[in-house]
């Protein structure tokens, strides 16, 4: 799994090929891939739309989340690569931190301490901005719950009261 663009050539090596079909083929795949230096992992055929999303959750949304922040610094007066200097290197340390310490161990901010009173700032401050910058903040902030809280239950229902967006399918 890796992206490519026009204009650059990425580094295999190490680069997960996830690897389909019947036994002959997937030990062809495998081979191609080790010869380029990734490392061949089986997947059904029924799980590549779920393995393809999982990548363009990381390579595609989290793009265009590091846009939206690099937007809203421009929009206070940033100039764009003083916005990039101020988000690359906190996106540096979490995904060294994700990768050394584990994601329950990473995660920081408001909502992994509970302080709703800044995710209610935040929701406030967001409205002068396009709609998707604050719909999509409340999606992640329920999604950070869901997939890094201990008890995601109990902390969904602590954000929907403090937060005042009830959701009745919380868990």
């Amino acid at each position: 799994m890796q992206t490519f663009t026009n204009n650059s050539q990425p580094n295999l090596r190490g680069v997960i090929f996830a690897v389909e079909g019947d036994p002959r083929a997937r030990r062809s795949a495998a081979a191609i891939a080790r010869s380029l230096g990734g490392v061949p992992v089986a997947v059904e055929s029924s799980s590549k739309p779920a393995y393809h999303a999982a990548g363009t959750l990381v390579a595609g949304h989290a793009l265009a989340l590091t846009e939206a922040a690099a937007q809203t610094l421009i929009q206070l007066g940033f100039s764009r690569p003083h916005a990039v200097q101020t988000l690359l290197p906190l996106m540096r340390q979490m995904l060294d931190n994700f990768e050394k310490h584990g994601p329950r161990a990473a995660w920081t901010g408001p909502t992994s301490r509970g302080d709703y009173a800044t995710l209610r700032k935040h929701q406030r401050a967001l409205r002068h901005y396009p709609r998707e910058f604050g719909d999509s903040y409340a999606a992640l902030v329920r999604l950070s719950a869901r997939v890094l809280a201990k008890n995601p239950a109990a902390k969904l229902k602590q954000l929907d009261r403090a937060l005042k967006n009830p959701r009745r399918n919380s868990q």
